[in-house]
Order: structure tokens, then sequence, then C-alpha cells
């Protein structure tokens, strides 16, 4: 089963990630928190890594809506956005919302999921068009 959405980009990792902020921000996410897995690797663990970023994206009607279903839903909420350097592209990946339906069998979170997937999938896209136009 495939976990992930994700699209591959010729933009260069920095402005890939504030275009994803952008992208995320125009369909009703935030970003609360930010994980430079690069940094952490070499910081704990004295070990180099391709750049690596892990973004935590929330829509709070959207998580709400999982939440009122479901309360572990948090577990598996599509909150995290990977932007990493793909060879000399850079891949941006989310978890496929749909994912929360499929493991948890509760067919009241499929609304949740179709929406969230939509919004998500709008935001990578916008990404892939504003690549082909650089």
């Amino acid at each position: 089963m495939r976990y992930d959405r994700t699209v591959r980009l010729d933009t260069d990792f920095a402005t890939t990630v504030g275009h994803v902020r952008e992208a995320l921000a125009g369909q009703g996410f935030g970003i609360l928190t930010e994980i430079d897995v690069t940094a952490t690797l070499k910081a704990k663990l004295d070990q180099d890594m391709e750049d690596y970023v892990i973004l935590g994206a929330c829509n709070p009607p959207l998580a709400h809506r999982a939440l009122e279903t479901d309360r572990s839903i948090g577990l598996l909420l599509p909150c995290n956005v990977v932007v990493r350097r793909d060879g000399d592209r850079t891949a941006v990946q989310a978890l496929d919302p749909n994912t929360m339906v499929a493991l948890t069998e509760l067919d009241t979170l499929r609304p949740v999921a179709e929406e969230a997937t939509r919004r998500l999938d709008a935001a990578l896209a916008s990404l892939t068009a504003a690549d082909a136009d650089s």
C-alpha cells in the first residue's frame, strides 16, 4: 500500500521549502513545527545526509473533524510534509490522508480524508506548476 503523495521538482532545496510553505498556506495549512533532520543528525550523531526537513503542517478544521471522530487519530493525521534532496531534484512528500481510513477502517473519516487529499493535491500541483514555469 502506498502511503505517500510525492512530487519531484527541479528547484533547489531552499527555494522549494519556501514554496511548500506558501502552497500549504494557500490550502489552509499552517506550519507548527520544523525539524531539520540534516542538522540534527550532524549535531547528535556526526552523520552527514542530504538536505532533509520535516514540516509539521496542520489544517485546524480538518484536524478537529478527524479528532471528533476518533481521539486516537492524531497518530495518523497527515501532518508531516517532507522536503528532501533526491539526487539532483527536490522531493516533496506528504502522507496520503486515505491512510487514516485504510488503517482505522472508520468510514466516518472518509470525508475528512477526501478533503485533506484534495487540499494536499492542490498544494502539490501548485508546486509542479511553479516548477514548470521556472
